[in-house]
């Protein structure tokens, strides 16, 4: 049985928090993702999680968090219920601009997890585009954060594979066994969706999903996290994209 989730970062821009809990209760979800904002207010959290009875079963957490205070890390994602802590994102200032600086960065991400891992949590990256561009060795900062330790898990988001002109189902077959959850994730046709950044919701966009849905299967994903990084509107997102997939 396939988990459907929505990453809340797509919401952002349509608070509150507990009317956007409620929409998506409402359209069908049962599990959502996320992300380090919605830490700031963890009783409200909660009671708009316990009121709509959705499960936040996977978050995003900054880097300096789980890196600096490992043990509020840990503290939240019991408290909420999170099986899966995934740092998502590098600011470009702080991105290496080597190989060798890319491995580095592995290894400190694999050695900040360990504590949590240690905690029965299962830790990983979320990639987005820039770790698609050769280093000058030729290797891709993907691959060399992978290699960092096979204990990494990776949220593979396929739209960004896909922005950075990359097929998903080769890097969904490449990473069997290492992907912990897939970013459902959709782009608007070339010149289309320029308000919404240029992506879509999922279903109606250019991603072949017929295979990467078979892909995913064949590897064993069985956690699709959806999301739209700036929908006009969330609801129509939402109840379009959760639709498409229940139809995958």
């Amino acid at each position: 049985m396939t988990r459907i989730s929505y990453q809340l970062y797509c919401s952002r821009n349509f608070p509150p928090l507990g009317n956007t809990l409620k929409m998506l209760a409402e359209t069908g979800f049962k599990e959502v993702e996320g992300f380090g904002g919605l830490f700031d207010d963890l009783d409200g959290l909660k009671a708009g999680l316990d009121a709509t009875g959705l499960k936040m079963t996977s978050s995003h957490f900054g880097l300096d968090m789980v890196e600096g205070d490992p043990a509020k890390t840990i503290a939240i994602a019991k408290d909420l219920g999170i099986e899966k802590v995934v740092v998502p994102f590098l600011m470009p200032g702080d991105r290496p601009t080597d190989a060798a600086g890319w491995a580095a960065f592995g290894a400190r991400l694999a050695n900040a997890g360990k504590p949590l891992q240690d905690a029965g949590l299962v830790f990983g990256w979320h990639n987005h585009d820039f770790e698609f561009v050769a280093t000058e060795t030729g290797e891709l900062p993907q691959d060399l954060i992978a290699a960092a330790s096979d204990d990494l898990a990776l949220e593979l988001d396929l739209g960004w594979v896909a922005r950075a002109g990359l097929d998903p189902v080769a890097w969904i077959q490449k990473y069997a066994g290492r992907i912990t959850a897939a970013h459902i994730k959709d782009i608007a046709p070339a010149g289309e969706n320029a308000d919404e950044d240029g992506w879509a919701d999922v279903g109606h966009g250019t991603q072949d999903w017929a295979a990467i849905h078979s892909a995913l299967q064949a590897t064993g994903v069985d956690h699709y996290v959806i999301e739209h990084d700036n929908p006009k509107d969330h609801a129509r997102f939402a109840s379009r994209s959760l639709a498409s997939i229940q139809k995958f």
